[in-house]
This record gives structure tokens, sequence and C-alpha cells, in this order.
């Protein structure tokens, strides 16, 4: 997770800075899921930002996320 100062100038980059560690982290998918089950609306979690995490819920009705904890293979 990271929390950036702003959506604009240099918070764009810091954004994009966190996404490519996010890209590397072992737990990505964990992390998206937390915070799409938790209601995270600040900052990058799971390679997202909060406008793409908003999209992914509006795309599967808020209602529908399933909020069961998902196993890995």
């Amino acid at each position: 997770m990271f929390f950036p100062v702003g959506t604009t100038g240099p918070a764009l980059r810091d954004i994009a800075a966190a996404k490519r560690v996010c890209a590397g982290c072992p737990v990505v998918t964990e992390c998206l899921h937390y915070a799409l089950r938790g209601g995270q609306t600040s900052g990058v979690w799971g390679g997202t930002d909060e406008h793409e995490r908003a999209g992914l819920l509006r795309a599967a009705g808020t209602s529908g996320y399933d909020t069961r904890r998902r196993s890995t293979p």
C-alpha cells in the first residue's frame, strides 16, 4: 500500500512508482482483494489506485464483490 499526496503533478509519478513496486510483489492479488473488501478509498493497493478500484467495484456491482477470503493455488 502507498498513499500519494494528491492526484496531479508529482503525485502521478509517485503513483506510477508505487505500481511498479506492486508489479513485483508476491502478494499483490491478496492486497487488492483486501482493499476491495475493506473499502480502501485512498492510495495504491494491489497495483491499483482509488479510481481503478472504484471501477472494479462498479463493474462487479459493489454488493456483488466476493468478500470471502480467496485462497491462492
